[in-house]
């Protein structure tokens, strides 16, 4: 647990190093925490913050900078995020949203995260409300499930999940008359949340399984549809923490490349209320300790239907990126909703 002191210091730390860029040694901390400290003193809350891991010193410098896990302690506790209101944009800003054409409008979208932050938009089109009408399982082998998913209007989805125990053909029959009986004619998200609350009142195994059907439906709902919109990607070229650093730069484009991975991220992002952060490889699915996503959900009349956000070092300007992801959040809720 931290003290005051040693907070004030991991705070001015962290603010002067977004600001500048440069290890921030005792001398520069000192006036920049405007506490009347010794160089000394200074130094060994440094030391001690080194020790829990929050911040680091680089071979070339005797100044400190912070670790993902203290850019995590100062965005969870020490940062003020100011919330903008739809009327403190500009006009032009505003205006680059039309709710003409759904597409356009994610598109637009991703350009303005990426001109507003300087690093990389990100947004998922719409996606479809996926309902859930008929399920079959089917056994392939040891410990391997098809899972077949039909939708009202017929669409057939299949997917392979590898469960942690072997089920027989009558116990996945059981899993499926359940929830053809009880669940047919939800949406993944709603058939995700009362399973949640139910999986109580069902036998451990079935349960399991069922929630392993849903969860590899929804992925099989991401990946079938080419609904990721990237903007801004050569931003990064300019990032000084990355203009020396060709191989992290090749990794980073490799992944928007690919997009998959993303898409689980923002995914699971939809499913949270409000602003998320990932620091540094917090995330699996963007596994680099160079990077940060912020990101947020929007909605249409209500309804959550996809994520945008902001990808960018993990050294950027937390507070700002926040209002930037929550007010496009807040845009493009509105805009959708007025078709």
């Amino acid at each position: 647990m931290l003290d005051d002191r040693a907070k004030i210091l991991l705070k001015a730390l962290v603010e002067r190093y977004i600001a500048d860029g440069q290890p921030v040694g005792s001398r520069t901390l000192s006036r920049a925490s405007g506490l009347d400290l010794s160089a000394a003193t200074i130094r060994n809350v440094m030391a001690d913050l080194e020790e829990l891991g929050l911040i680091v010193s680089p071979h070339t410098s005797a100044g400190r900078v912070p670790t993902p896990k203290g850019y995590r302690l100062f965005v969870d506790t020490m940062l003020t995020a100011r919330h903008l209101n739809l009327a403190d944009l500009g006009a032009e800003t505003r205006d680059q949203l039309q709710p003409d054409q759904p597409q356009r409008v994610i598109a637009s979208a991703a350009h303005m995260l990426s001109s507003l932050s300087q690093f990389v938009g990100v947004v998922t089109a719409p996606r479809k409300v996926s309902l859930f009408q008929h399920i079959e399982f089917l056994r392939l082998g040891d410990k391997r499930v098809l899972v077949i998913l039909v939708s009202p209007d017929g669409d057939v989805q299949n997917r392979v999940i590898f469960t942690p125990q072997d089920y027989s053909q009558s116990q996945l029959i059981e899993a499926s008359n359940i929830l053809n009986a009880h669940y047919s004619g939800l949406t993944l998200d709603e058939m995700r949340e009362r399973l949640k609350r139910e999986v109580e009142q069902l036998r451990g195994d079935i349960a399991n399984l069922m929630q392993q059907a849903v969860q590899a439906g929804g992925e099989v709902m991401a990946e079938n549809s080419d609904q990721l919109v990237l903007s801004g990607e050569r931003n990064l070229l300019t990032v000084q923490d990355f203009s020396n650093d060709l191989g992290s730069l090749r990794r980073m484009f490799d992944l928007f490349e690919q997009k998959t991975q993303l898409m689980r991220l923002l995914d699971g992002s939809s499913r949270a209320d409000g602003v998320q952060i990932y620091i540094g490889g917090e995330s699996q699915f963007v596994p680099f300790e160079e990077l940060s996503v912020v990101s947020a959900p929007y909605e249409i009349n209500g309804q959550v239907v996809g994520t945008l956000g902001v990808i960018g070092p993990t050294r950027m300007a937390y507070d700002r990126m926040i209002e930037i992801v929550d007010i496009t959040s807040r845009l493009v809720s509105n805009v959708l909703s007025q078709k």
